[in-house]
This record gives C-alpha cells, structure tokens and sequence, in this order.
C-alpha cells in the first residue's frame, strides 16, 4: 500500500498544478527526459514538450480534473501505475499506464505515462 501511497502524492501534485492552469507544474511531475503519449495530441517527449503540451490542454485549469490510482507496483527504483481519469471537457475519462523513476533523496517522477481514453460501446444496432 505504501508504494500506491506515494504515486498518488506524485499525481495529486500533478493534478492541483493542472487545476490551476499551471503547465511548468504539470511537466515538474515528469523526469527531465520523461515522455508521454496520448491520443489528444502528438507524443512530448522532454519535460519542455511537456510543458507545451499542458500550456494547451489546461488553458483555463479544470476545477473537475482526477488522477486516482487503480493498482501500483514498485522494483527498486522503478514503479508502475495504472490510473483512472477524468475531467469534464472534451478530454472526458480514460487510463493512463505510468513509469515512474525513484529521484536522488526517494522521490518519484514519471518517466512514462500513456494516455487512453474510454470510447462510448459501440452501438450494436448498427450491424
């Protein structure tokens, strides 16, 4: 349960900073190298691109927006999260599969994260 614990921390920051429309707060949640992909947008690779990416996706900040972890796991300094989110715009809800890397003095950054939103079922009537 610790390890779940401490990725929450990680992504509550992550969270409060896109709250407030604060895109360097968002990428200071990812390694100076870390990557993310999403189907929103292109891959940013690098916590600039990162930045630039938030810069667009927060725009106003979003009083709604939620990371929770569903499951999490650790190996020395490497760990893993699976996370629920929402937000109510266009973004809507989705899974975000992350890496995270043990930083100098034990704090966690994200290395990886993978954006994948919910598609609406597909409508049966049409087949």
């Amino acid at each position: 349960m610790a390890i779940r614990n401490e990725l929450q921390s990680v992504l509550d920051r992550y969270t409060a900073a896109y709250r407030l429309a604060g895109a360097e707060g968002c990428a200071e949640a990812f390694t100076n190298d870390g990557e993310m992909r999403s189907p929103y947008g292109p891959p940013a690779l690098g916590r600039t691109a990162i930045a630039e990416t938030h810069r667009i996706w927060t725009g106003g900040g979003s009083d709604n927006k939620r990371l929770d972890v569903m499951q999490a796991g650790s190996s020395g300094d490497l760990a893993w999260c699976l996370a629920a989110y929402s937000e109510d715009t266009e973004t809507g809800t989705g899974t975000s599969l992350m890496v995270f890397e043990r930083q100098t003095g034990g704090g966690w950054l994200i290395r990886s994260c993978s954006l994948n939103e919910t598609l609406p079922a597909p409508d049966k009537t049409l087949g």
